[in-house]
């Protein structure tokens, strides 16, 4: 056990050694209200794994018709068949989970790590949505090697900007800002709002 849990330390810092910078990715950390603080921390711990629900076969062929075509739009990011349809579905599964468009999210990830999950920011941001480590302490278990976990990242991503989005009054350019760092600064959630329209999803006939 222990010489595979070493291995699995050792894979994962080839990985980091190898993945280049993010340029996004600078969450500060925020004065929280306890009671927000336990919302987020609630959600965060939330060890439920992603299994969409669906009241009708409008619904499903909907979600199906929105898998095929963003996986058809992601299939040069991340080539792997398997490995793109769990994204998308923890996407969507996050996305909805709190509240926002996951062409929204997509948008985000493209711009904060390029779809990659060992990134890394100049200022220590982790994963596909450039998750500070600092917020493990503040809302998750101080496990920062999570971050590098897909569904964590993912959750912790949604949760933070759904977080933001709040305190912003649904603006969605602060929130943006926000979550980047640079809030009132327009580089950020302008970049993002242009990604975001490249994931809109486009309904058959």
């Amino acid at each position: 056990m222990q010489v595979n849990k070493t291995a699995g330390a050792l894979a994962l810092a080839a990985c980091l050694a190898c993945a280049p910078f993010a340029q996004a990715g600078n969450q500060k950390e925020e004065a929280l209200a306890d009671s927000v603080r336990l919302a987020l921390s609630q959600a965060i711990l939330d060890g439920r794994r992603p299994q969409a629900r669906f009241t009708s076969n409008t619904e499903l062929q909907r979600y199906q018709q929105w898998l095929a075509q963003m996986s058809q739009r992601l299939q040069r990011k991340l080539p792997d068949t398997q490995l793109r349809t769990e994204f998308l579905e923890t996407v969507w599964y996050e996305s909805r989970r709190a509240g926002l468009e996951p062409a929204l999210v997509l948008g985000l990830i493209q711009v904060e790590s390029a779809y990659r999950k060992y990134a890394v920011s100049l200022a220590g941001a982790r994963g596909y949505m450039q998750v500070m480590p600092f917020w493990t302490g503040v809302i998750g278990d101080n496990d920062r090697s999570k971050l590098f976990h897909m569904q964590t990242n993912l959750r912790y991503g949604c949760s933070i900007l759904r977080m933001y989005l709040d305190m912003e009054k649904g603006d969605v350019y602060l929130a943006l800002g926000r979550y980047n760092g640079s809030r009132g600064r327009p580089e950020y959630p302008n970049a993002v709002r242009a990604a975001w329209q490249q994931w809109e999803f486009k309904p058959a006939g």
